[in-house]
């Protein structure tokens, strides 16, 4: 008995599998210029100007983290202010209530404990852990792309996306290794 919702094996996309990085690389740089922008990159190395083909650069975990600082220095000197003013109005031998350099330490702590926070959390989140599986690991070209391989991942969230059509450019494009993945629809 169906309740509606279908289970069938969607696609997810296509990988294909070079054996340099070199060959990735400009494998990645054929497939950006045939339209397609959707795609991810898979190696045991790093890549050098993979990130600006598949478009991979963010910088928002750079400014939740420089926010968080600001607000993080903000708020502990807020608190020494507002405690040694108002709370704790307590003037002692005549020292100042406000003072920058007894006040800096604390503020300086807690600018880094709210930017280390969001550091963590902000990377967290924008990379969407946790992510107990991937469908595009079960991929048979996957098994060895933390070893020797490099994988290129075509998506089917990709607007052109043709899965035949992929794979034939693909593998003109010299991929030992090409083949469609499929997931279910809950992923």
């Amino acid at each position: 008995m169906s309740h509606g919702r279908d289970t069938s094996p969607k696609a997810y996309g296509v990988v294909g599998a070079f054996q340099t990085p070199e060959a990735l690389l400009e494998a990645a740089e054929k497939v950006k210029a045939e339209g397609y922008t959707k795609m991810d990159a898979y190696s045991p190395i790093p890549v050098e100007g993979i990130l600006d083909v598949i478009g991979g650069r963010d910088d928002r975990l750079g400014w939740i983290v420089a926010g968080a600082g600001a607000t993080g220095f903000l708020a502990g000197t807020f608190l020494q202010v507002w405690t040694s003013t108002v709370a704790y109005a307590h003037n002692v031998g005549g020292k100042p209530l406000i003072s920058a350099p007894m006040f800096f330490p604390v503020s300086y702590e807690s600018t880094i404990l709210f930017a280390a926070g969001a550091a963590t959390f902000g990377m967290i989140a924008l990379n969407g852990l946790p992510k107990p599986h991937q469908p595009v690991f079960n991929a048979e070209a996957m098994v060895r792309a933390s070893q020797d391989r490099f994988v290129l991942c075509v998506e089917a969230t990709d607007p052109k996306y043709d899965e035949p059509k992929i794979e034939a450019l693909l593998q003109s494009l010299g991929a030992e290794q090409v083949e469609s993945v499929r997931t279910s629809e809950g992923y």
